[in-house]
């Protein structure tokens, strides 16, 4: 197991995605945001539907928070700022 998958949301899939664009750690993940590291790892897989709940689980990660349990204002703030990015 790697270091991101100590975080919430993170399993196996995810951390190697991360790894792919250059994130291996909780700082990288901050350091980028979870909005281009979601929008980096649409890129890598344009034939999958990476979808919204992938990016609630980045940001999940960082708040300490299950992405499913992230508050709706906080969802509809990532869905809005994604929006921007698609």
């Amino acid at each position: 197991m790697g270091q991101l998958q100590k975080l919430q949301n993170i399993g196996e899939r995810t951390e190697k995605h991360l790894n792919e664009i250059g994130i291996h750690t909780r700082e990288d993940l901050e350091k980028i945001g979870p909005i281009t590291a979601w929008q980096k790892i649409r890129g890598n897989y344009p034939d999958k539907d990476i979808c919204i709940c992938a990016l609630y689980a980045l940001v999940g990660a960082l708040e300490d928070i299950r992405w499913h349990e992230l508050p709706e204002d906080l969802k509809r703030k990532c869905q809005e700022e994604a929006g921007r990015y698609c």
